[in-house]
């Protein structure tokens, strides 16, 4: 209750909000309400943002100022003055696609628009500024194909012919004759799993999955006895491996013990996303490169290998502990075993190194990250299969 009537006192006496006039009455200048209503019109966002924000600090100590006085302000600091308003939306507009027929969606949209790499700020807008030039032409249907060559010009006049062609590559693909199996292999604690999560969000994978499930499954199946690999952690696997201390360096031949027994299981899901024709993103430690088998899937699939690590042990000292206060985390002691983890990530990254495929992703940026994944995944497809994109004048 405090806190409501602290926002009605503060539309009051010195301090207090400007109101703006109308012939409807009077209501607080709000900075958000005037960048939405600027981008309705077809303002980029950083433009409507500077404006607002200017018109804010033209405003302080202002009690009153009527509309009219504001649509001046603006469309004096406005490059080129304040838009026309889009024609009132008589009828929403439809995508049609053959017998189908859906509501136009910005969010739908901007989610696809994602698969081009580009943050989701960006996507937003450049969905907003197609919705604009739909509005602009009068048009309340669109087939589904002259709605994907309008996003991919507005993505290449605005942002660029590469993020313009990432898009159509991807799109072209949502219906493959064989699906994208997507493996992101890396150490305990490289931020696999969100990555995963996330780039399977923007691509519009309906599938993801984690070693970690596979290998909790085959605990089940297989005994401590017949499988103790299976039975620890990845860097704790050498102590369950009998003639490991023989080796070099136990802890990786300890892991790769693991890792073989769990590439069983994960050859497994990826013949039944095939069978399927469903894609698959699919993250976990026990991803090895050489191990996969990748190529006995021959050209049923899109099988790709990344591997994601963490260089800076900073970073990963901090993400361990807040793993260790997880209240559904395993009880390791990650920051103790973090030599073996780091031990176990340089053995994977001398491997990827050997195979030409398999890009490295140091995930010490998680937007970064995800874009660099998508940008690998768009650009290995059309490499693979020759897309051509169309040129644009």
């Amino acid at each position: 209750m405090a806190r409501r009537k602290e926002t009605r006192d503060a539309k009051g006496g010195s301090g207090s909000r400007t109101l703006v006039r109308d012939a409807g009455g009077e209501r607080p200048f709000m900075r958000g309400i005037m960048i939405h209503a600027l981008t309705r019109r077809g303002v980029p966002y950083e433009d409507a943002y500077e404006v607002a924000q200017a018109v804010r600090e033209r405003l302080k100590g202002q009690e009153v100022v009527s509309r009219n006085e504001l649509a001046a302000w603006v469309d004096d600091l406005l490059p080129g003055g304040m838009p026309p308003e889009i024609p009132p939306e008589i009828e929403p507009i439809r995508v049609t696609d053959g017998q189908t027929s859906v509501p136009f969606s910005k969010g739908v949209l901007s989610q696809s628009l994602l698969a081009a790499a580009i943050d989701p700020a960006q996507a937003s807008e450049v969905a907003l500024a197609i919705e604009v030039e739909l509005r602009r032409r009068g048009e309340h249907q669109v087939d589904r194909a002259t709605l994907r060559q309008l996003a991919f010009q507005t993505l290449t006049e605005q942002l660029g012919p590469e993020v313009g062609e990432r898009y159509l590559v991807w799109r072209r693909f949502q219906e493959p004759e064989r699906p994208v199996i997507l493996l992101l292999g890396g150490p305990t604690g490289a931020g696999k799993t969100a990555l995963a999560i996330e780039v399977a969000h923007r691509l519009g994978i309906p599938r993801v999955m984690s070693t970690d499930a596979i290998r909790q499954v085959m605990r089940i199946m297989l005994s401590d006895e017949l499988a103790p690999a299976l039975h620890v952690s990845s860097y704790e696997a050498w102590r369950a491996v009998p003639g490991s201390d023989d080796f070099e360096d136990p802890v990786v031949e300890g892991f790769r013990d693991q890792a073989q027994v769990v590439a069983v299981g994960v050859r497994g899901l990826i013949e039944r996303a095939i069978q399927e024709g469903t894609s698959l993103v699919l993250d976990g430690v026990s991803l090895v490169p050489g191990l996969m088998g990748r190529a006995a899937f021959g050209d049923r699939a899109d099988i790709l290998l990344m591997l994601v690590v963490n260089l800076n042990a900073e970073s990963y000292k901090e993400r361990f502990k807040d793993r260790n206060r997880g209240p559904e985390r395993e009880s390791h002691d990650y920051l103790d075993n973090l030599d073996a983890i780091l031990r176990i990530q340089e053995h994977l990254m001398e491997l990827a190194e050997e195979e030409e495929d398999v890009p490295i992703v140091d995930n010490d940026d998680f937007e970064q990250s995800v874009r660099a994944i998508i940008r690998f995944v768009v650009k290995t497809l059309r490499k693979r299969h020759g897309f051509d994109v169309p040129d644009v004048s």
